[in-house]
Order: structure tokens, then sequence, then C-alpha cells
């Protein structure tokens, strides 16, 4: 038989150990303000089950050159997909910094963003030993029909409902946004501190016609 592979979900992941310190450094007034923010809860409850999470990241100058590296990447990794990007500029969205709690717990539920073509992840404090991002098989059919696996399989293609992506500091990932993702959970063995952000490819006609 001819095998035929379609469907497939691309996933690029690499290292950029050089945005590392500028980044934390960049990071920690907003990590500091999101405490703040739940300072009244901590008090009473203690910060066990908790994601600090900073506001908007993307007018901040300090992260100007990433936010520019991951665009590009971005746009990249839609045109090596095969979308017709001459017909695109492409838009971030959003971005913010998050720090799961020094007691442990955090973590995140699956769950995707709506109105995203790309999301992504930098990863500025972890370890083997803190939470890693999870991804979802995103083909609700092959979900709802999975067969056993074999215990020896490596490859998603025969339909793996999940993975795990083990980062370092400096990792990039940079994923489709309609991929379903989430993270474990956090022991608070160590500092767990990423980055994340959304990036919309909009079309450059009604780019024009919007300014």
């Amino acid at each position: 038989m001819h095998a035929i592979d379609y469907f497939k979900t691309t996933i690029w992941s690499e290292e950029k150990p050089e945005y590392i310190k500028s980044l934390n450094k960049a990071s920690d007034k907003y990590i500091k303000q999101a405490k703040a923010r739940d300072k009244n809860y901590i008090k009473k409850h203690g910060d066990f089950g908790k994601s600090y999470h900073s506001t908007s990241l993307t007018n901040d100058n300090d992260f100007r050159d990433f936010i520019n590296y991951v665009g590009r990447q971005s746009w990249n990794y839609l045109d090596e997909q095969g979308y017709d990007m001459s017909q695109y500029s492409t838009m971030l969205t959003d971005m913010w910094v998050q720090e799961f709690a020094k007691k442990g717990g955090g973590n995140h539920a699956p769950h995707i963003h709506a109105n995203q073509h790309v999301s992504g992840f930098y990863f500025l404090k972890c370890s083997d030993k803190t939470s890693n991002p999870i991804f979802y098989d995103p083909r609700a059919a092959a979900r709802a029909t999975k067969l056993k696996m074999k215990s020896n399989v490596q490859t998603i293609l025969g339909g793996h409902e999940q993975f795990h992506l083990i980062p370092k500091p400096g990792t990039l990932i940079i994923f489709p946004g309609f991929l379903e993702h989430g993270y474990t959970i956090d022991h608070g063995l160590e500092s767990f501190r990423f980055l994340h952000w959304h990036l919309q490819a909009v079309p450059k006609k009604m780019a024009r016609e919007d300014v």
C-alpha cells in the first residue's frame, strides 16, 4: 500500500538563550505587580495553585526586539506550511508573562485562544522538575474514536491524544493557534516562568482599508 500523510500538525521549537537575561529582568516588575494584585488573597489563603499573570507586554519597549523576532519567525512558520503570505501581514494580538506559585499547584487546563493563527511560548525559568506544556490532538473525531496505542510507538501519526514538550530556559515554541494546549501541575520545587503570545495573519487589503 502507498502511505500518504495528511492533516499533520507542525510545531517549531528552537533554543534562544540570548533573550533570557534581559526578558527576565523586564518581566520582574510585572510579576511583582501581579502578586501585589493578589496580596489579600495570598495573605489569607497562601499562594498554592496560583498563576501570576502580567498585563499586556505588546507596548513595552523592553520586549520590542523579542516581539519583532517572534513576529518574523511566526510569518516564516506560516509561509513554510504553504500559506500565501504575500497576501497577509502578521499582527501580534497579545503577549504576557506568567509565573507559577512558589508553593506549587500552578497549572493550566486544556484550552485554545480564539481567533488566532499562531501561538507561542518562551521559557524564562524552568527545569525538568517544573511544569511543562502539553499539546492535544486537534482532531476531535480522532480523539472520540481512540484505539489503544502500542507501548513502543513514538510517532503521533497513529493518533496519540496528547504529548509533552520538556523545555529549558531559552526554549521557544511556535504552534498553530487552533492547537489545544495546557500545563501540567507544578510542584513548586523550582521557579517556573514563561512568556505566551498570539498572532493573527491579517489580509493586506483589509489592513490598508482599516488605516
